[in-house]
C-alpha cells in the first residue's frame, strides 16, 4: 500500500478505528437549517462512505448561554438528542464512528447572553460577556456532562470537548481572559480545574466504552497565552481525568497569525503536536493544512502524531480516503485552503460549501445523476467555470468538447497559481486535467471557437472569462505602464519602485508576487515572518519582538474610493493580506484621483493636493470586463448558448462563483 501509516488501524482499547484519519469538526450552518439534520446526515454519510475512520461534528452548545449565535445548535434535551439519530444511523452504515463536539462559545458568543470567566470583551464579537458567578461555573460543567450523555443516547460513539481556539474552556485557562479570584481563577492549577472537572465527570457519566476527545490548545498564539509547561501539565491531567484521545488546537480566533489559510505551509503546525508525543500515553491528533495523503503519511512517519485531523479536505472530496487507499491520489479534489465557500460563508450566516466542490452541503439538493438523453456539448473557455461545466457534463454521460484559445487549461487560475502562497491552485488544475481525461472530454487547445462551429453541437456553454479593464488616464500607453497579465502571465520586467492602480484582490496578488515571487514560502520563513516562537520560550508561542522584512521593491497600492485594501475579499483572509502588506512596507493610499502618467511616474490628486509618485513602473489592476463577443454573436444568429463565469459577470475574480455556475448549468442539461 502507498500509505501504510495512514491505513494502520488504531486500537483505543474498547474500540478500534479503521485508519488514522478523522474528519475534524467544522460548523456547516446545516445545524440550524430547516430539515438540517436530514441534510447533515447525507453530508456526513458521504464522508463515511468515502472511508474516513471517525467524524467529529460541528460544535454543539451544551446550553443556551454557550451558543455561537442566537439560534445556534445545542444539546440540552432528549427531544434534541432524538433529532441527531438520523445522523449517527447514516454514518454507522459504513464502519465509521462519529463524535459530537461540545462547544461553549464563552465570550465568542455572537449574542448578548454570552458568559465567560471574566467580563472581558473579545475583539471579534460586538458583545461584552457576563462574568459567570460561581454557581454558573458548576452548572456549566453539569451542562457539558448532560450534553455528553444525551449524545450517547443519540447514538454517538463519543464526544469531543472543545478546549481550544479561544472558546470558553480556553478562556478559563489563561489570565488574559480569566481574572477570577475564586477557586476557578488565580494559579494555573486552579484555572485548569474547569476542563478537568468536565472530562472527569463526563467519563463517570458515560462509562468506559465511550470516546472522549479533548481538543487541547497547544499553541494559543496570543499574548498571555499558556506556556509549554502548562500545556504539558494539562495534557497529563486530562489523560488522567479519562480522555481517550487528545486533539491539537492551534491559535485563538482573535490571533493575528494565519493558521489555516492558503499561505500557511502544509502541515505547518505538526511540530507542535510532536512536542507532546511521548509525554502522554493516549493517542495524539495533529491538524491544520494537511490536505493530501502523502502529506499526512509523512507527518505520521516522522512521529509528529498518532492520527491526522482534516476538516476542509473532506468538504473538497468526500472520497478522499477511498481514493488514497486505491492509490488514486491524482483523482483527489484537493482543498486549496481558500476559505471562500466554507468559513467566509459561515461568518456571513450562510451554509458552508466548497469552492472546488460545490456539491458539499448540497448532497440532498444536487444529484450527479446520469443524463436522460446524452447530448453533444461544446464548452468554450477552459477557465474554472468551463472546467467545472465540462467535467460535470461528462460525468453525466454527455459527449463534451472543451475549446481553449490558449495553450493550457486554467484561465485566470494560471495567474493566481504563480503567486507565492497560492500554489494550491496547481492541485485544482491537476485534478481537472486528470478528471477530464478519465471522463473522455475532448480538449482542443490553441483553438478559437467560431460561431459557425455551433451547428455541430446540441448545446454550447460560453465561459470565455474576462479581460483587464481599460483605464482612461493620460499617458496610459507609455512604456512604463503594464497590465497585471503583463506581470503575472508574461513576466515582463518591473522596476524597483512601483505604483499599482487598484487595491482589490488582483492588485494585492500582484504586489505579493513582486515582493515574494512564486516559490512557496518555507516553514521557517513563515514562522519568522509571523513571529511564531517554535522554541516555546514565550507565553502563547508568540515572539514579542516583531520581525522586520527588508522588501525588494518599494510599492504603492492605490485606489480611488475610501476604504481598506481588499475590502471585497473574504473576512477570514482579507486581514491576512493587509497584515502582509504592512510587513512588506507597502504604502497604501485611498480616496485619490489619477491625473496622468508621465515618464517620471504617476501624478495623483489626494485631499485636493497634487502629488507625483516617482515610480519606475505603473501596473493597472483596475478590474476586468466580461469577454462575451462570441455569446453576442451567437445570439445574433438565433442560437442561445449558456453563459457562465467571468463571461457572465466580471467583478472580482471569483473562482467560487465560476465553478458553482459551471457545475450547476451542467447538472440541468
Amino acid at each position: 500500500m502507498q500509505y501504510p501509516k495512514l491505513f494502520t488501524p488504531l486500537n483505543l482499547g474498547f474500540t478500534q478505528l479503521k485508519n488514522r484519519v478523522i474528519m475534524g469538526s467544522m460548523h456547516t450552518g446545516l445545524e440550524e437549517e430547516k430539515n438540517g439534520f436530514e441534510k447533515l446526515a447525507a453530508f456526513y454519510e458521504a464522508r463515511a462512505k468515502g472511508g474516513v475512520a471517525l467524524i467529529v461534528t460541528g460544535g454543539i452548545a451544551p446550553d443556551f448561554f454557550g451558543r455561537l449565535s442566537p439560534f445556534g445548535a445545542k444539546m440540552t434535551s432528549i427531544s434534541e438528542a432524538n433529532k441527531h439519530k438520523v445522523i449517527t444511523d447514516a454514518v454507522h452504515k459504513h464502519d465509521t464512528k462519529i463524535c459530537m463536539q461540545i462547544l461553549h462559545a464563552g465570550r465568542y458568543g455572537y449574542h448578548p447572553f454570552s458568559l465567560a470567566p471574566s467580563r472581558i470583551k473579545a475583539p471579534i464579537s460586538p458583545f461584552k460577556p457576563w462574568a459567570m458567578p460561581g454557581f454558573m461555573v458548576e452548572k456549566t460543567i453539569k451542562n457539558f456532562v448532560r450534553a455528553a450523555k444525551l449524545a450517547q443516547k443519540a447514538g454517538y460513539d463519543g464526544v469531543e470537548v472543545m478546549g481550544s481556539e479561544g472558546y470558553l474552556i480556553n478562556q478559563f485557562l489563561v489570565s488574559r481572559t480569566n481574572q477570577r479570584t475564586d477557586k476557578w481563577g488565580g494559579s494555573f492549577e486552579n484555572r485548569m480545574q474547569f476542563p478537568l472537572e468536565i472530562v472527569k465527570r463526563i467519563r463517570k457519566e458515560v462509562g468506559e466504552n465511550f470516546i472522549i476527545i479533548y481538543r487541547l490548545s497547544m499553541l494559543d498564539i496570543v499574548e498571555d497565552g499558556q506556556t509549554w509547561n502548562e500545556i504539558e501539565l494539562l495534557a497529563k491531567a486530562i489523560e488522567n481525568a479519562g480522555a481517550s484521545v487528545i486533539n491539537t488546537g492551534i491559535g485563538w480566533h482573535e490571533a493575528r497569525v494565519p493558521t489555516i489559510a492558503q499561505m500557511v505551509p502544509r502541515a505547518g503546525f505538526a511540530w507542535v503536536t510532536k512536542r507532546l508525543m511521548g509525554k502522554v500515553n493516549i493517542p495524539l491528533i495533529t491538524t491544520n493544512r494537511i490536505n493530501m495523503p502523502h502529506v499526512a503519511e509523512k507527518v505520521l512517519a516522522e512521529g509528529c502524531a498518532d492520527m491526522i485531523s482534516m476538516a476542509r479536505p473532506f468538504l473538497a472530496d468526500p472520497d478522499f480516503m477511498n481514493k488514497a487507499s486505491e492509490n488514486k491520489s491524482d483523482a483527489i479534489n484537493t482543498c486549496i485552503a481558500c476559505n471562500q465557500a466554507c468559513l467566509d460563508q459561515i461568518f456571513n450566516q450562510k451554509v458552508a460549501s466548497c469552492l472546488v466542490n460545490p456539491f458539499a452541503c448540497r448532497e440532498t439538493e444536487w444529484k450527479l445523476s446520469a443524463a436522460t438523453t446524452a447530448k453533444n456539448i461544446a464548452v468554450v473557455g477552459a477557465g474554472p467555470a468551463g472546467l467545472a461545466a465540462a467535467l460535470t457534463a461528462a460525468q453525466r454521460g454527455h459527449s463534451v468538447t472543451l475549446f481553449e484559445a490558449n495553450a493550457q487549461i486554467g484561465g485566470q487560475l494560471n495567474m493566481a497559481r504563480i503567486v507565492s502562497g497560492k500554489e494550491e491552485f496547481n492541485e485544482t488544475l491537476r485534478y481537472y486535467t486528470h478528471q477530464l481525461q478519465a471522463h473522455h472530454v475532448t480538449i482542443k487547445l490553441n483553438t478559437s471557437f467560431t460561431a459557425d462551429m455551433a451547428n455541430h453541437f446540441e448545446e454550447v456553454i460560453i465561459s470565455t472569462g474576462v479581460v483587464p479593464r481599460h483605464v482612461n488616464i493620460e499617458g496610459v500607453a507609455l512604456p512604463n505602464v503594464l497590465s497585471y497579465p503583463d506581470v503575472l502571465r508574461d513576466n515582463k520586467p518591473v522596476g524597483g519602485r512601483v505604483a499599482i492602480i487598484g487595491a482589490g484582490g488582483i492588485g494585492i496578488d500582484t504586489a505579493m508576487f513582486l515582493l515574494k515571487g512564486s516559490e512557496p514560502e518555507s516553514l521557517a520563513d513563515f514562522d519568522e515572518k509571523w513571529n511564531l516562537d517554535t522554541t516555546y520560550a514565550e507565553r502563547g508561542g508568540i515572539v514579542h519582538t516583531r520581525h522586520k522584512i527588508n522588501p525588494t521593491k518599494e510599492i504603492y497600492l492605490l485606489q480611488r474610493k475610501k476604504g481598506k485594501p481588499g475590502a471585497a475579499l473574504g473576512k477570514t483572509t482579507a486581514w491576512i493580506h493587509r497584515e502582509e502588506l504592512k510587513k512588506y512596507g507597502v504604502k497604501y493610499l485611498d480616496g485619490l484621483e489619477y491625473e496622468k502618467i508621465s515618464e517620471q511616474g504617476l501624478h495623483i490628486v489626494r485631499d485636493g493636493k497634487k502629488q507625483l509618485l516617482e515610480v519606475d513602473t505603473i501596473i493597472i489592476c483596475a478590474g476586468q470586463t466580461s469577454e462575451r463577443s462570441l455569446y453576442d454573436e451567437l445570439l445574433a444568429l438565433g442560437i442561445t448558448p449558456h453563459l457562465i463565469g467571468g463571461a457572465k459577470e466580471a467583478g472580482e475574480l471569483d473562482a467560487k462563483r465560476a465553478i458553482e455556475e459551471g457545475t450547476k448549468v451542467a447538472l440541468y442539461m
